[in-house]
């Protein structure tokens, strides 16, 4: 029985020296080409982050291509390593296409994301800080990854839209600002150029009001009980319901103060009633 076991060892043994005598060389060989890979792709990785910033590539593209290329360095690298060792590659190859294939129909939909993430970054529609409108949706961007873009309201919440939803799609960019467009009415007996006078003073009296493009008034059309006039302006998208309500009611206070008369809807009835046909009088 230990004659077996000693037999088993030296077996054992014997393999391991051969071993170390046959591929000693090319065991030490692929660990130094490995560690020296490792470091070169590292390098390079960061080599080609700094072109892509020095030539004013986007952050997050820019980080996505230099990750890249140091994940196909390293790849390169452990394939010359297995090859060192007398290892074919061909079945590692065949089998991580096909694994690369399955994963690919799997994740469909987040690739997809991920292509349209790319897209927006190249062509670049809007960058953050731009106030954008896309399937009824609207905010400021806060931030652009390559799977989804994240707005915020001024609410304070934040939208997080998959970014296959916005490529393709109509978008609508009003960059930091947004248009806001209100409607009073005035009765006919009043003068609508004293109205159209008192919102223009209303929007110029505010500072936060963008003035280029400048604010716009206007009679808008006639309605059955009132003159409507109507007014279009831009704002900071932040700002955009602290200031709408901030000039309705100067507006509404202005026009008070000014007699201007805001009528309420009025209609007319008139009710016809029938003569009683004469009655036969009794006798």
């Amino acid at each position: 029985m230990i004659k077996d076991e000693l037999a088993t060892l030296t077996q054992f043994y014997t393999l391991i020296i051969d071993f170390f005598v046959n591929y000693s060389f090319q065991v030490i060989g692929a660990v130094i080409i490995l560690i020296i890979g490792l470091i070169i792709a590292r390098w390079i990785g960061k080599l080609t982050l700094r072109v892509c910033l020095r030539h004013n590539v986007d952050v997050t593209l820019s980080n996505f291509i230099s990750s890249t290329v140091k994940l196909l360095m390293i790849a390169m690298v452990a394939i010359i390593c297995l090859g060192k060792f007398g290892i074919s590659v061909a079945p590692f190859i065949a089998a991580i296409g096909a694994i690369s294939l399955s994963i690919g129909l799997a994740l469909q939909g987040v690739f997809s994301n991920y292509g349209a993430g790319f897209t927006i970054i190249l062509t670049r529609p809007f960058v953050v800080g731009n106030t954008i409108r896309c399937n009824d949706v609207c905010g400021v961007v806060e931030e652009i990854r390559l799977a989804y873009t994240q707005l915020s309201t001024e609410d304070g919440e934040i939208i997080t839209i998959p970014n296959k939803h916005i490529v393709g799609e109509v978008l609508i960019n009003s960059f930091e600002n947004t248009i806001v467009e209100a409607t009073i009415g005035i009765s006919y007996s009043a003068s609508p150029d004293r109205a159209i006078e008192l919102i223009r003073q209303q929007l110029d009296a505010s500072p936060a009001i963008v003035q280029d493009p400048a604010p716009q008034v206007g009679i808008a059309d006639f309605g059955d009980s009132s003159v409507n006039i109507a007014y279009r302006y831009w704002v900071p998208t932040r700002q955009q319901f602290e200031l709408q309500f901030q000039i309705n009611r100067a507006v509404y206070t202005a026009f008070r103060e000014a007699g201007v008369e805001i009528p309420f809807p009025q209609r007319e009835v008139t009710l016809k009633t029938t003569q009683p046909e004469n009655e036969p009088t009794l006798l």
